[in-house]
């Protein structure tokens, strides 16, 4: 409904107004198990002051319907003072107390309290998941994160299942009137927003342990851990291996912030279906499932979990015990989280890749949103809560945490930290804003961070640095002449240039005697405006590879002068430093992204160059890269011969990789992948299914045997039974989103169209099963699909009013006709005929939600940057 989007005006308003104590929250899930019962018991009851008495409020409550109000004692007409989400409170006392009684419906989306049914065994599993606002699906509250309070939980279940929330478990009591059922008590928190509010119910697996810890002062400080996952999952689930990262995370972090842990206890659930990686809960963290893996998992899987693990456990104090006061800062949670996540695996664990992986992965994700149309800075403007869902993006994360990487090379890595700490000790259990934070680490840095904060943190776009080297006396020799660094850095939205302040470091790089290119000399310097002449490295030897900002100190795309660019180009396998290499990687993919150089050069590099790579995070994100490239960036005419190459080299390495490699592994799914779109080695991917091409080493498990069956579906040649079959195989979670996709992938009108209805029409697919049919559906030649382009300009408005945020921004964003090709239309990219439908769409909508508006800008945006890439080779450039 429409006043679900709460305004940022309308919750200033509310907390001027009124202060909250406490909450004591009772859910009935009793009857969750039968699918036929559509929702649950919820009753709140609510203690807080007004600061104006006699003066009205709101609660916020997505109900399926509310059966009674009490306020002060006093019942209330609920038919006069329901509207919608909210609940109208007048005449309120300078103390108060209500308690609202309503059932509330279980979710399929993610969103509120999720149901999943098991399709290994049948099993029902219940988890909440809010942020940004989604507790008030599951009880009545006043749903903002400014709005702190005591949480006291009591949930009715099953008596078998494991239930769990926030705060520790007081007592478990079996009804009277029904042994068969149990009623769980928790501890009252210390005080939190509602979005980290949670609960699980169900028949999980758990596993338990201690981390007991000693604070600078010799506190003893002990924690009770516990681990949870389906059932059906247990035999897959690690838990050693995250109990002994989980005790160094606590260790690390209360060690670096000088602040005990404040919340009890510290359990972690890995949950089905989540929309998330995972989600911050004090005391109850939730993870996706994925991250329990059934399947052979590469080292970077692996790399990535610990990550998001440390990632959530620094939110513990950036975002739990200290909050921002709006979703306007939500930075001062996330990007601190994003850093710290890095930061942790680099300092508590055995890899010592994450930095590289951080440069490759992480901001690679950054740099794509910061060139939207639709970017913000950091500190991001965010006038309601449909804006604030789509800020979780990757400018409030990843460009966030690279941000504070810079400020840390700026003020040094312990006036962060002591400005860090003071900030918890000046901010516990409150809400803060950018200035707060700013003033702790001004203070203990003895610099002014102001100007700072506004070059980095209020504007947006990402700065484009070039190298010019004139040549001793103008002829090119082996002495660099003047090094001028040109920084290129426009704002989207206000086609500004706001140079930023950049610390950086320039590697020289040379090759020693056995081949290796390695870094000879380095020279660290400030970039302030548009162009910064570099002194101290005229009449060095002219390097093989000049190498800005190396060791990814700063965030900024970096364009490769013409010599490096031929160096990268030529000898990328020579260099022997994995971040050096990490980041040329990322020069030659910002380059074809950029159309300006040809994506199928880049194609070409990594068919040269990624069968040495050592690093397999690095591998399959630019494996990946590769991919992108081809289907989207390379003209349609070029696109079988790099796309047949592409695959070639991918069943040429798959053969030569180490047996049982992650090298290995990464180079089946490139085969399954690209062999979705070209049927040269299906006989290939056949024969791995069947078992007649074994590769020794190689676990051709679920998940990989899924990618196969999608590979052959998309191309007409698995049918239904056998898809069938495979499911019956493999009767879980994944098996079914597996199954869904392949199904959705078939080359026939038919299936799309019925893929299209289930999607866009239908509501019976949960969150994951909807991403599994679009995933499907828009797999395959556009031709096959352009009966659906207009047809999705039609439904935008109908999906975004009739479903929830997170479903309609899957469709919106998962069924946008993409997969264009510029000569499939003629004319130039931004005469191309989807091009001008999203404009006349745009145009003639000024009105539509911004949240919808900001989806359909960006998927214009990365059409339009695929078709510039193709224009690039069909005017010749190469």
């Amino acid at each position: 409904m429409s006043n679900q989007n709460l305004r940022r005006d309308e919750a200033a308003t509310r907390s001027a107004l009124i202060t909250t104590h406490s909450y004591d929250v009772s859910l009935d899930v009793r009857q969750a198990a039968d699918p036929k019962v559509a929702g649950y018991s919820s009753r709140s009851i609510i203690n807080f002051s007004a600061s104006e008495p006699g003066a009205s409020t709101f609660l916020d409550f997505i109900a399926s319907e509310v059966h009674s109000v009490f306020l002060n004692g006093e019942g209330l007409p609920v038919a006069d003072i329901v509207d919608g989400s909210r609940i109208r409170l007048d005449n309120l006392q300078a103390e108060n107390q209500v308690t609202v009684t309503g059932t509330a419906l279980y979710s399929t989306s993610g969103e509120g309290m999720h149901r999943f049914f098991d399709p290994a065994d049948g099993q029902c599993y219940l988890y909440t998941q809010y942020e940004p606002a989604d507790a008030r699906r599951v009880f009545a509250n006043f749903e903002q994160p400014d709005l702190k309070a005591e949480f006291t939980f009591h949930i009715t279940a099953p008596a078998q299942w494991q239930v769990s929330s926030n705060g520790v478990e007081t007592l478990r009591t079996p009804l009277t009137s029904d042994p068969a059922l149990g009623r769980w008590d928790f501890a009252p928190t210390k005080v939190m927003s509602t979005y980290i509010t949670t609960v699980l119910a169900g028949p999980y697996f758990k596993a338990e342990d201690t981390w007991t810890g000693t604070l600078e002062d010799g506190t003893r400080l002990e924690v009770p851990l516990a681990l949870y996952c389906r059932a059906s999952m247990a035999d897959s689930f690690d838990t050693g291996t995250l109990f002994q990262l989980t005790r160094k995370g606590l260790e690390f972090f209360n060690g670096l912030f000088d602040f005990p842990y404040p919340w009890g206890k510290y359990e972690q659930a890995f949950v089905p279906e989540y929309n998330l990686g995972a989600m911050e809960n004090p005391g109850l963290v939730t993870f996706t499932e994925s991250y329990v893996f059934t399947s052979r998992a590469a080292d970077s899987q692996y790399q990535a979990r610990a990550n998001t693990l440390l990632h959530e456990m620094a939110h513990m104090w950036f975002g739990d015990l200290v909050t921002m006061q709006w979703w306007d800062d939500l930075w001062l949670k996330e990007s601190f989280a994003d850093y710290m996540g890095t930061l942790g695996v680099d300092r508590t664990t055995g890899w010592n890749t994450a930095w590289v992986n951080f440069a490759n992965n992480r901001k690679a994700w950054a740099y794509v949103q910061d060139q939207l149309p639709t970017t913000h800075p950091i500190v991001a403007d965010i006038p309601d809560l449909e804006a604030a869902k789509q800020n979780f993006d990757g400018i409030t994360y990843a460009k966030g945490a690279s941000v504070l990487k810079q400020l840390v090379a700026y003020v040094g890595f312990e006036a962060f930290i002591t400005g860090s700490r003071q900030y918890f000790k000046d901010h516990a259990y409150g809400n803060t804003t950018l200035a707060d934070l700013l003033a702790a680490l001004s203070a203990a840095s003895g610099r002014d961070l102001g100007d700072w904060g506004r070059q980095w943190l209020q504007t947006s776009g990402i700065s484009t640095i070039t190298s010019e080297i004139e040549e001793p006396n103008g002829v090119p020799g082996t002495i660099l002449g003047r090094v001028t660094l040109v920084q290129d850095a426009e704002d989207p939205i206000t086609g500004r240039q706001v140079p930023r302040p950049h610390r950086l470091r320039i590697g020289l790089y040379n090759r020693d005697a056995a081949g290796a290119l390695v870094r000879t000399d380095s020279v660290e310097t400030d970039v302030s405006g548009p162009r910064t002449e570099v002194a101290a490295l005229a009449g060095k030897p002219r390097p093989a590879l000049l190498l800005v900002n190396d060791d990814d100190l700063s965030y900024a795309k970096i364009r490769l002068d013409p010599r490096s660019e031929a160096t990268a180009r030529s000898s990328l396998d020579e260099l022997s430093d994995p971040m050096a290499r990490a980041l040329c990687w990322t020069a030659l993919w910002d380059s074809a992204r950029d159309a300006v150089t040809p994506s199928s050069l880049y194609v070409d590099a990594v068919e040269r160059f990624g069968p040495a790579e050592t690093g397999v995070g690095v591998l399959l994100n630019v494996l990946g890269n590769a991919a992108t490239a081809i289907e989207r960036y390379v003209p349609r005419a070029e696109r079988g011969a790099v796309r047949h190459g592409f695959l070639t080299t991918a069943a040429i390495e798959l053969e030569a990789a180490e047996p049982g490699s992650d090298q290995q592994l990464a180079w089946a799914r490139t085969l399954a992948a690209t062999s979705r779109y070209d049927a040269g080695r299906l006989d290939l991917v056949r024969g791995i299914l069947d078992g007649s091409a074994v590769f020794e080493g190689l676990a051709v498990d679920a998940e990989l045997r899924w990618n196969l069956w999608h590979a052959l579906a998309a191309n007409g040649q698995a049918s239904p039974d056998e898809l069938d079959a495979e499911l019956a195989r493999d009767n879980t979670a994944a098996g079914k989103s597996g199954h869904a996709t392949a199904l959705a992938a078939r080359p026939e009108a038919g299936v799309k169209a019925a893929a299209w209805r289930a999607a866009v029409h239908g509501t019976a697919l949960s969150n994951q099963l909807l991403s599994a049919t679009i995933a499907g559906f828009t797999t395959g030649d556009a031709s096959l699909l352009s009966a659906f382009i207009e047809p999705y300009f039609e439904c935008l408005e109908t999906v975004w009013a009739g479903r929830s945020i997170e479903i309609a921004s899957r469709i919106i964003r998962g069924l946008y006709p993409a997969g264009q090709d510029l000569d499939g239309h003629g004319g130039a990219p931004t005469t191309h005929a989807v091009i001008v439908r999203t404009d006349n769409w745009l145009t003639g909508h000024p009105d539509a939600p911004r949240a919808l508006r900001r989806i359909v800008i960006e998927q214009r945006s990365h059409l339009l940057r695929a078709l510039k890439a193709q224009a690039l080779t069909a005017l010749g450039v190469s």
